[in-house]
């Protein structure tokens, strides 16, 4: 028996999906909303009034606007994850994604959502996180990974949508990049531009001091500089210790 959906406890709404062919698993978010009727500032402010947020879902063979409890977005808002949202409205249901969201400027709360609702025979453009995996050959060596980019766009079939894009990092050296062109995705066509720096491995300043400074051995005018903070040479010893300077002869009288 195939099982195509498994309920997590600690999300009720929150459920996972195999996406066909591919048996990837899918987190997918559901979102029970309702039809809206009314439109306007009017209509608007009530509803936010209830705890509620509109929203829309477009893409499909119709348009819907419809409202849901600000708390059904959570999920699929404060997360770094790409996930779906079935959104369940008036008997219907649609599979979407994600593609935009407003905030309120002043009190940073959510004021509406969008939708895009996902259609078999037809490509959708979104945005996929990157995970990076292994230890990169430079990182051992004393270099600093530095990640210049958390996801990229891309342009794909529903059934071929996946959580996330593996990079693989093992043999990134010091100063190498990866970069866009380096990343082979199957059945998706990557939109960003292909020479953008996704990763790279920066030689650490402790690297390039160990590096400048080679093993010295010291002569004694290295020592005799070295005593003076200034790099002059130390100055003659004065005293007993002092060599005897010669007398100078006095000129003959004539």
């Amino acid at each position: 028996m195939c099982i195509h959906h498994l309920q997590l406890y600690s999300f009720p709404n929150l459920f996972l999906t195999f996406a066909p062919q591919k048996f990837i698993i899918m987190k997918t978010i559901t979102i029970e909303g309702q039809i809206r009727t009314d439109f306007g500032k009017t209509a608007t402010r009530q509803l936010r009034s209830e705890e509620k947020v509109p929203g829309v879902i477009y893409g499909g063979a119709k348009e819907i606007n419809f409202s849901a409890p600000v708390t059904a977005f959570k999920s699929i808002i404060y997360t770094p994850d790409f996930m779906l949202a079935e959104i369940n409205v008036n008997g219907g249901s649609y599979k979407c994604v994600l593609k935009d969201m407003q905030f309120d400027k002043v009190s940073d709360k959510l004021i509406h959502v969008d939708f895009l609702e996902l259609v078999g025979n037809k490509k959708v453009s979104v945005s996929i996180p990157l995970k990076f995996t292994g230890i990169p050959a430079g990182v051992k060596e004393g270099g600093k990974l530095a990640v210049k980019m958390k996801a990229l766009k891309v342009k794909a079939l529903p059934e071929h949508l996946m959580e996330h894009i593996e990079v693989d990092l093992t043999e990134l050296k010091l100063n190498e990049n990866v970069r866009v062109q380096d990343v082979k995705v199957e059945n998706m066509e990557v939109l960003n531009s292909p020479r953008i720096p996704i990763a790279s491995v920066a030689v650490t300043r402790q690297l390039k001091q160990e590096e400048a400074a080679p093993g010295k051995v010291e002569t004694p005018g290295d020592a005799k500089v070295a005593a003076d903070p200034k790099g002059k040479a130390a100055p003659e010893p004065k005293g007993k210790g002092a060599p005897e300077a010669k007398a100078e002869s006095a000129p003959a009288k004539k």
